[in-house]
């Protein structure tokens, strides 16, 4: 035998022993996935450890039940639950979360774990729009999508993610290593479906949805509104990026829509009082009880502290780390709860204990009167750099917190006081006004009259908020008329 063809035979003979051939829960014919429906389950819950304490629940267990509540509506109705599916897939459990993050995303796990943002529930208007969302995702996973990615991946030697976290590759740092959000959860996060996929999970949504009796159409508002935002945007926001364009979406829907009109299917429940009753007093952007910048300071009103940053730099805020980025992306200082570790040293100790870091110096020190311990390290990026790091943990109200901030040593000295002053600047937070900061809520009711959609909205609207944004959460226009008994939601605090 040829030794080249040998060599590809063997390779093929791996890959096929990597893979297994299952049937499909959509179609019923039998076909390749990456992996198993059984695996895809333990993944599932395993990443979904990782979303969860990366994103936050959102702290509103009425909304979580009522969002439970659609979605196993539409789930009852979906290939999943047909009374010829494999017991395998009819017994498998789904999981429902509302994300506490003000970004506008839905998306799902394999093996049944699907998510919601809160910052989506404040963009869409009716029951029927969050059913058909909810479909798009249960539809991903009745289709394997993810498995029969990672097949054809396989085959290709392409890499799965399709995206990757600031902060994981900046520098080529062991980012893994630092940023809390696992492997496995960037992984799905950042998956690119084919266009044909998210095509079938936008007819299996719709389908599902109207299988229950939800009024499909409605979707298409939705996707009206997302096509503004991108537009606002200057393009399509990161999470949409391999999905159809929204305006082409928007122009589907209604056409799958009379498809499922014309087999029979009612699609008349609307729910829009219903689900305006389920979002009155929602989040409605960042919570800055949870921590936020203004004027070169990060402030956190709920553990009451907080410390300044260098000006001009951007700031990434989640449940789990705070990423401050320079505007050439080559110096970053990240800062977080060290939940293991029970003292400063240890917190920086445990850090300077990775492959490839040598710490320069540590030693103990008091900023602010607080007990924290710092050191400088050094390390290297994939690509050959020298990288630099300023380590710092302080000891502060029953917690430990710690600053990892690194750049090039060629650039150390340059922004060397720029990292100190932030991370030696932590300090406790007394400031009243700051300490009893509200969030921005919405308000969501029944005007009285016919008027325009500005006239509804007040003379100043709260934490920078503009009229176009709140426009875009009702799916109008700014001049456009809003008829007596409709419902709208405007941003209060």
């Amino acid at each position: 035998m040829n030794r080249k063809i040998y060599y590809a035979a063997f390779a093929l003979l791996l890959l096929v022993s990597a893979c297994v051939v299952q049937r499909s829960p959509v179609s019923g014919s039998r076909r390749a996935y990456g992996y198993s429906w059984e695996k895809a389950q333990k993944i599932g819950a395993q990443a979904d450890k990782q979303i969860t304490a990366q994103f936050g629940i959102y702290d509103n267990q009425k909304l979580q039940a009522y969002v439970e509540n659609v979605a196993e509506k539409v789930l009852s109705d979906s290939d999943l639950r047909n009374a010829d599916t494999p017991e395998k897939y009819k017994k498998t459990d789904f999981t429902f979360r509302v994300l506490a993050t003000p970004v506008v995303n839905a998306f799902a796990l394999p093996g049944g774990y699907v998510y919601v943002t809160r910052g989506l529930l404040t963009h869409l208007k009716s029951e029927a729009q969050l059913a058909v969302v909810l479909g798009h995702e249960i539809g991903h996973v009745a289709a394997r999508h993810a498995s029969q990615s990672a097949f054809k991946q396989k085959f290709s030697q392409l890499l799965l993610l399709g995206g990757a976290v600031a902060g994981q590759e900046i520098l080529g740092i062991p980012g893994g290593q630092i940023l809390q959000l696992g492997s496995l959860a960037r992984k799905f996060l950042f998956l690119s479906y084919s266009r044909d996929d998210e095509r079938e999970a936008d007819a299996l949504g719709v389908e599902y949805a109207a299988r229950e009796g939800y009024y499909t159409p409605a979707a298409s508002g939705f996707f009206i509104s997302l096509n503004r935002m991108s537009e606002k945007e200057g393009g399509i926001p990161n999470w949409l990026s391999s999905h159809p364009d929204p305006k082409d979406r928007a122009n589907r829907i209604p056409k799958l829509s009379k498809y499922w009109a014309n087999q029979g299917l009612k699609q008349n429940i609307h729910g829009i009082d219903a689900y305006m009753n389920e979002i009155n007093n929602i989040v409605f952007g960042d919570n800055p009880r949870l921590g936020f910048a203004r004027g070169g300071n990060f402030f956190h009103p709920e553990l009451a502290f907080y410390f300044p940053y260098p000006m001009q730099w951007n700031v990434t805020n989640t449940p789990s780390l705070v990423q401050i980025v320079n505007d050439d992306g080559n110096a970053v200082i990240l800062f977080q709860i060290d939940s293991e570790s029970d003292s400063p040293k240890e917190s920086v100790l445990t850090f300077l204990q990775q492959d490839g870091v040598d710490a320069v110096r540590a030693s103990d020190v008091s900023y602010h009167n607080l007990n924290g311990y710092e050191a400088t390290a050094t390390g290297k990026a994939e690509n050959g750099s020298d990288i630099t790091f300023y380590l710092y943990s302080v000891a502060y109200d029953g917690n430990i917190y710690r600053f990892v901030t690194y750049t090039l040593t060629e650039k150390f000295s340059e922004i060397r006081s720029k990292l100190e002053g932030t991370v030696t600047n932590f300090q406790p937070l007394t400031k009243s006004s700051i300490l009893n900061i509200k969030p921005v809520r919405l308000k969501v009711y029944k005007v009285k009259k016919t008027a325009t959609f500005r006239d509804f909205l007040p003379n100043e609207l709260p934490f920078g908020i503009t009229d176009q944004e709140v426009a875009l959460i009702n799916q109008v226009r700014l001049n456009e008329t809003i008829e007596a008994g409709s419902w709208i939601k405007i941003p209060y605090q």
